[in-house]
């Protein structure tokens, strides 16, 4: 064992003690409560973790980038209600969400042109989305729901194959593409080099506009696949639907190691992050705790986390 540390560099370790992390917190929660270590309730786990999870990929993507998207739960609501009332037309499935992921794609685009054309911050670029999102989609339905769907449709959230819930499924597919694209392809090369150093990128050739644009309209993109998820799962699309996710997709993506600085991060990493945060919630509902209480337990592991990566940086300095 001693070895294998030995062999590892600082980052490889700090995921692996997340990972451990992850391992203690459940089995806390395996000796506080007799219902958490139970097939069933890890795959409600898994179930639960799957959109965050999901959206915490784009999130990933974009903070590697030394970036930032608080869009990404108001663009999950406006795709939502998008995808619902196409759905509701009577067009076929296939349609409807492809409308949606084109609504969620085209808001994560406009952010990254923002971002490289319009030359606005990113915290500021797509914390305008999160209100224009929000607002079009309160709009476009009225403030009310769009609810009733075909058994089809929500067999993208109730259905199983192999017994494997399919929305874990669809959050397995999209880890893999991510880490594929991040650790094999010029993408992935890109991603981490802007991130790194833009400036030395941009000399480099690299052209830092189409990246950033490609890498924001993902996020978007996979907001919408989140959101074609929460609609199944609820059988209802919501203008309000999405409220704090980007908190949580921030938190996943951190805890799991990457930095606010850019340059560093893994979406296995992410996954861990978005499993502990799973965790935590399920393990805290199964004990009685209150829902406020909660949120105060996951701001605080979310300061906690960019504690250790500020401090780490500035011991590496």
């Amino acid at each position: 064992m001693k070895q294998l540390f030995n062999h590892l560099n600082f980052d490889q370790m700090r995921q692996f003690g997340t990972f451990f992390g992850l391992l203690a917190l459940c089995a806390l929660f395996t000796i506080l409560s007799p219902h958490f270590f139970t097939t069933s309730n890890l795959l409600n786990v898994a179930q639960q973790s799957a959109i965050i999870a999901v959206i915490s990929v784009g999130m990933t993507f974009v903070i590697i980038t030394a970036g930032i998207d608080l869009s990404v739960g108001s663009v999950l609501a406006f795709s939502g209600v998008v995808m619902a009332s196409v759905l509701h037309a009577g067009l076929p499935i296939p349609i409807g969400i492809a409308v949606g992921m084109a609504v969620g794609f085209t808001c994560g685009l406009v952010n990254g042109m923002l971002v490289t054309y319009g030359k606005i911050p990113p915290f500021i670029a797509t914390l305008g989305m999160m209100s224009i999102a929000r607002g079009a989609g309160l709009w476009y339905t009225d403030g009310r729901p769009i609810s009733g769907f075909d058994d089809s449709f929500r067999f993208l959230a109730n259905g199983e194959i192999f017994h494997i819930p399919v929305p874990v499924i669809i959050m397995i597919v999209v880890y893999a593409a991510a880490h594929f694209v991040l650790t094999r392809t010029k993408m992935g090369r890109y991603t981490y080099a802007i991130g790194g150093n833009a400036d030395a990128a941009r000399l480099s050739g690299i052209n830092i506009k189409l990246y950033l644009n490609i890498i924001y309209g993902i996020a978007g993109l996979l907001s919408a696949l989140a959101a074609v998820m929460l609609t199944a799962r609820l059988n209802s699309a919501q203008p309000i639907a999405g409220i704090m996710y980007e908190l949580d997709a921030i938190a996943a993506t951190v805890i799991g190691g990457t930095s606010l600085f850019g340059g560093k991060g893994t979406v296995i990493g992410t996954l861990i992050g978005a499993l502990i945060i799973g965790v935590l919630r399920n393990g805290l509902n199964l004990l009685g705790v209150s829902s406020f209480i909660q949120q105060i337990v996951i701001g605080s592991v979310i300061i906690g986390a960019i504690l250790l990566d500020t401090n780490l940086k500035n011991s590496k300095k």
